[in-house]
């Protein structure tokens, strides 16, 4: 739907999980802060009622019900398939978004450059506040390094998929996320170096506020400490083999990784060990990937490095 104070038709998709109990906590919020805007959550074969209790009690929220459980990536595609509006804001179930944070965030879409604009997070962690949204990265010896950066700069080197904004008709050139990533991380850094590499921009916007619950996620109560490392450096030699096209770059890869198995192998990191296995038995995909992609690339992986 449109709001006659925004430019563009909104639509906000929710992906979720047996998150009964955040939903309870965080969609009123959600709903109060997006007046007339399309809200979907989309279902990934949740076994705690969630269905149902938003039928019940959020009438006015699309529930998309996906017939096979297969994680984040997947998940949030189905709900921004059912989205009508032009810009898909995403959140996640441990998300609560202030108020205000709607219009800021939508304005920059006036610029037909902007693939994606990221909230700024008050993200509880360990007991404290941490203030993240914005992100840094660059390619060192074959590796692509991310990291926190500073709430200052209005670029950043990737929008989160649980509290940013995303152009749907550039989301649909490029694919949307990747479920190669399935169940969960690297497909929102995956998307946005995709949007970057075809020539559009990844913006930040600290006005637009949202709390992130971390800890009351599904990733931290459904699967442990190693489960999640193990799969997190899987998917970090998957998004390098899948997107990287400098030569100079592949050839950093190629000679430094065999020296990080080795490091992981004399120091007892079977994680990593795990992890780049796992990666190697989808480069038939990733290659598939490769060729069907490479026609979008416009900008070098050199080129795209964001270090301040």
């Amino acid at each position: 739907m449109r709001d006659h104070k925004i430019p563009f038709s909104v639509s906000v998709v929710i992906p979720n999980w047996n998150g009964i109990f955040l939903m309870e906590k965080h969609l009123p919020d959600v709903i109060r802060a997006s007046p007339g805007v399309e809200i979907i959550v989309a279902d990934d074969m949740s076994t705690d009622g969630s269905v149902e209790y938003l039928r019940k009690n959020f009438p006015m929220v699309v529930v998309v019900e996906r017939q096979k459980h297969e994680g984040f990536a997947a998940c949030v595609n189905a709900g921004v398939h059912a989205a009508s509006g032009d810009i898909v804001i995403l959140l996640n179930t441990d998300v609560k978004p202030e108020k205000s944070f709607l219009a800021p965030l939508v304005a920059h879409f006036r610029d037909p450059g902007v693939f994606a604009v990221g909230c700024l997070e008050k993200s509880a962690e360990g007991g404290k506040i941490i203030i993240r949204g914005r992100g840094l990265a660059h390619w060192e010896k074959g590796y692509f390094i991310h990291s926190r950066g500073e709430v200052t700069g209005d670029e950043t080197a990737w929008v989160s998929g649980g509290s940013g904004a995303f152009r749907r008709s550039a989301w649909n050139v490029l694919g949307g996320m990747d479920t190669l990533y399935n169940p969960f991380y690297w497909e929102d850094i995956d998307l946005s170096y995709r949007a970057r590499k075809a020539g559009w921009k990844t913006l930040f916007e600290p006005k637009s506020i949202v709390h992130h619950y971390h800890e009351e996620g599904k990733i931290k109560r459904e699967f442990t400490p190693e489960d999640v490392k193990r799969i997190a450096y899987r998917n970090q030699y998957i998004f390098i083999w899948k997107n990287v096209t400098d030569m100079s770059i592949l050839l950093a890869h190629m000679f430094w990784t065999p020296i990080r198995l080795l490091q992981a192998l004399f120091s007892g990191n079977l994680l990593m060990l795990g992890g780049f296995s796992m990666a190697a038995m989808r480069i038939p995909a990733i290659q598939k990937y490769r060729v069907s992609r490479h026609g979008l690339h416009t900008t070098r992986d050199r080129d795209l490095d964001l270090r301040e």
